[in-house]
């Protein structure tokens, strides 16, 4: 026979509290026999007094710290970053960008030194354009087959005050850039962000307007150290100069779209790869795992680009037939 359940009342719960579960024991990475609480607040491993650093936020292994001092110091100890004696390539590449304007007064003439030569003469120096019918009835430009245009033109200016700029900035961020990621990566960055630069100013400008200068590499080595803080931001000295580099974008964006005659798709797409790549510089944390992805996202980049130029390419050559047909 069953027998009828009673309900449980509040009298019948116990009264007492429920015991926490017992804390999980843990010993520090460097000291095994010694328990600890705490942990670095950069990678997590715990740590025990004697291997506790002090930070802005908890406390940091001596790993970390080390890799942090690292970093921080590593400007003074990279004397690869020049080819001779106090030539670095920031000031080989001002060289370049001189003589070239040099030359593009020479050909366009005395007038040419404040104004910068004609549209015409800078098409005929390798100005960036889809297409650009020549006196003599040639059509030039990219979209043609002449893709030497996309990396050309970012050594040709239009102007004193074109290249007087261009040079400035890339006198000041471009020899911070090399200091702190050698020779090497800023030469892969250079050209790369340089050359999407160029590819953006083809794909979503005017297929028959020229586009000149190194701005847009320019804006690229802008994102990779605004990107290279922003990894670092958890030390003052980083966070101040992200955010120093943050004033600077936001300014020249303003003055890219404000002004009349900037070609703002250069200028956005260097930015953009610019950051990208230097996202990437850190990799996944293992120092050969660094080298690899930065190689790899610098490659993708630039095969993406070369996609988009072979998109556009055939999407103009549909839109004239009658200079392709």
């Amino acid at each position: 026979m069953a027998h009828p359940r009673r309900a449980r009342t509040i009298a019948d719960v116990d009264p007492r509290p429920v015991p926490p579960p017992p804390p999980v024991i843990e010993h520090c990475y460097r000291h095994p026999d010694v328990e600890t609480g705490v942990h670095c607040t950069r990678c997590g491993r715990p740590i025990c007094t004697d291997c506790m650093y002090p930070a802005p936020v908890g406390h940091q292994c001596p790993e970390c710290v080390k890799e942090q001092r690292q970093e921080f110091h590593r400007p003074a100890q990279r004397p690869t970053a020049s080819i001779g004696r106090g030539l670095t390539l920031t000031y080989l590449i001002l060289l370049l960008l001189a003589g070239m304007y040099v030359v593009e007064v020479a050909v366009g003439g005395p007038g040419s030194l404040v104004g910068g030569p004609t549209t015409s003469m800078l098409v005929r120096l390798g100005a960036n354009v889809g297409l650009f019918p020549q006196s003599r009835g040639e059509i030039v430009g990219v979209a043609t087959g002449e893709w030497w245009r996309l990396f050309s033109a970012m050594f040709l200016h239009a102007g004193l005050l074109h290249i007087a700029f261009n040079s400035y900035a890339l006198y000041i961020v471009g020899g911070v850039v090399e200091q702190e990621l050698g020779r090497w990566r800023f030469a892969v960055l250079y050209a790369v962000t340089g050359f999407c630069a160029s590819v953006a100013s083809y794909a979503i400008g005017s297929p028959i307007i020229p586009s000149v200068g190194a701005s847009g590499a320019i804006f690229g080595l802008f994102g990779v150290f605004f990107a290279y803080n922003y990894q670092r931001r958890h030390l003052a000295f980083y966070a101040a100069r992200m955010r120093s580099m943050g004033t600077l974008i936001v300014i020249n964006l303003v003055i890219t779209f404000t002004i009349r005659g900037i070609d703002w798709r250069g200028h956005v797409g260097g930015l953009t790869t610019g950051i990208i790549g230097g996202l990437a510089i850190d990799g996944f944390g293992r120092r050969t795992s660094r080298t690899q992805v930065f190689v790899a996202t610098m490659v993708a980049l630039a095969v993406l680009a070369v996609a988009v130029t072979v998109w556009r390419t055939a999407v103009i050559r549909s839109q004239f037939p009658e200079v392709f047909g």
